[in-house]
């Protein structure tokens, strides 16, 4: 048995890539990074092997605010919010086993683009989003049932982008438009 080398570099895992990704896509749309700039950090950020060379590429960039990623997580039971509630920028959902219920419809979304990830176990997911949202659901993967979502015909532009993300083990996710 051949033993394993004891200095090996920390690994970068792909949320800790994602991550980088997106601060890189914010600032470009902030106005904080030329095209250029944008996409040789990109690629810095894609190929980096180390944490190291992943924050080279972040380097001049602001802190990220803590105040626009939450994290809802429970193990069993419910997660629900609606009525007048503060959607942050990124909303990262967790739960093993229960059921997940968001409401957006009349929620204060101060976000053009709003992140959700989804990392559910069993137990479904609904989402009811503005009316005039643009939903985009690409990024989730399901294992057991495909999500149930009617895209809207005719939407008013201006309302937020909702991109869903994540895995769902065993569930489905219900996406619908308010109806006011």
């Amino acid at each position: 048995m051949t033993p394993l080398p004891e200095n090996l570099p920390p690994q970068i895992s792909e949320d800790d890539r994602d991550t980088a990704v997106q601060r890189l896509q914010d600032a470009y749309t902030q106005g904080l990074l030329s095209h250029e700039e944008m996409d040789a950090r990109l690629h810095q950020a894609l190929t980096a092997k180390t944490p190291s060379e992943l924050a080279v590429a972040l380097t001049s960039l602001p802190d990220e605010d803590a105040g626009t990623t939450a994290t809802i997580a429970a193990a069993s039971g419910r997660i629900r919010r609606h009525g007048a509630w503060r959607v942050p920028r990124m909303l990262k959902i967790h739960s093993a086993f229960g059921r997940v219920h968001l409401d957006l419809s009349r929620a204060v979304i101060e976000h053009p683009v709003v992140d959700i990830e989804l990392q559910l176990g069993s137990g479904g997911a609904k989402i009811t989003v503005p009316r005039d949202a643009v939903v985009e659901v690409e990024a989730l993967r399901t294992v057991w049932k495909d999500p149930l979502y009617k895209v809207r015909r005719r939407s008013r532009s201006g309302g937020p982008k909702i991109r869903i993300s994540g895995t769902m083990e065993f569930g489905r996710l219900k996406i619908r438009h308010a109806l006011r």
